[in-house]
């Protein structure tokens, strides 16, 4: 078996990865994490489909992707988990660090001199018309926002129905889809210029893009990681530069076997107190396999 050497990136970002769900694409997710080695991975919310979870379904393919991101922390991979709404139960945990691992609810990363927004983006499904200017406030309003998006589906359930979701109303639509995606880039960019950011990053709408948009304040550039579900789509930063990883067109990942097998992680893992990360955030929410 051949080594193959693996890719430096600066910032990698993911999101949507629904893990514990049947269209998660886990297998090639883990064979993209193994072809790269980022200085700092953004998981950018819905990598634990908590909504969905039925724990007589969590694969082994699955759990490979947690032990993998584990073996990253042990080497010095910066990892920040950016709450969405599909694993929401995780916003409690806000602020809570271990070794390079952290929990936010968003985060703003300078590079090169710029500011790039990250967030999960599933509070704007509640707010996306009347409570924008809640978002305009920084960063007192977007944790407002969050609030606001836990009571109404908090409420929702308490009532019997599900929890609300644009994403899946606006599938039943092409042109409900559309003017959905095109109001979240806008309303997006648009907070994201009044707060000087250069870059503003999202998940949550499984549409990947890179694009730069301009608002009555200025331009900014508008990136959304996508989906390991249909799109299997990351972004990467390196070089002052941002692109979009498309799993489809890369054959290294699809086609080639590293010299890492899965029980040399298991071992690192173990071997690490990170590796009690994952195992407590299992348990808290009755994840871990029996």
């Amino acid at each position: 078996m051949t080594k193959i050497k693996k890719r430096k990136l600066d910032v990698v970002v993911i999101s949507d990865v629904h893990l514990g769900t049947f269209g998660c694409r886990a297998t090639e997710l883990l064979n993209y994490l193994k072809t790269i080695n980022p200085k700092t991975l953004v998981l950018n919310g819905d990598i634990i489909d908590i909504w969905q979870f039925n724990k007589r379904y969590f694969p082994k393919s699955h759990m490979k992707v947690i032990k993998y991101l584990t073996s990253l922390l042990t080497n010095g991979t910066k990892i920040y988990y950016v709450t969405g709404n599909h694993d929401e139960m995780l916003r409690k945990f806000k602020g809570f660090r271990l070794g390079s691992f952290e929990i936010v609810n968003k985060i703003v990363l300078n590079l090169d001199n710029k500011k790039a927004w990250i967030f999960h983006g599933d509070v704007f499904d509640v707010t996306m018309k009347n409570s924008k200017w809640l978002a305009k406030l920084g960063g007192v309003g977007y944790d407002i926002l969050i609030l606001i998006n836990t009571f109404v589906n908090s409420i929702s359930q308490t009532l019997g129905f599900n929890k609300f979701s644009f994403s899946k109303k606006i599938k039943n639509s092409v042109k409900g889809a559309i003017k959905f995606i095109n109001d979240f880039e806008v309303t997006a960019a648009e907070i994201a210029t009044d707060n000087k950011y250069d870059f503003v990053i999202c998940g949550h709408i499984h549409q990947p893009e890179i694009k730069k948009i301009n608002t009555s304040k200025g331009e900014v550039t508008y990136l959304n990681s996508g989906d390991w579900v249909e799109n299997l789509t990351a972004l990467e930063y390196n070089n002052k530069k941002w692109s979009l990883y498309e799993y489809e067109k890369d054959n290294l990942a699809k086609n080639a076997h590293l010299n890492i097998d899965i029980k040399d992680l298991e071992t690192i893992s173990a071997e690490s107190n990170s590796n009690m990360l994952f195992e407590e955030l299992l348990v808290e929410f009755d994840l871990k396999n029996k």
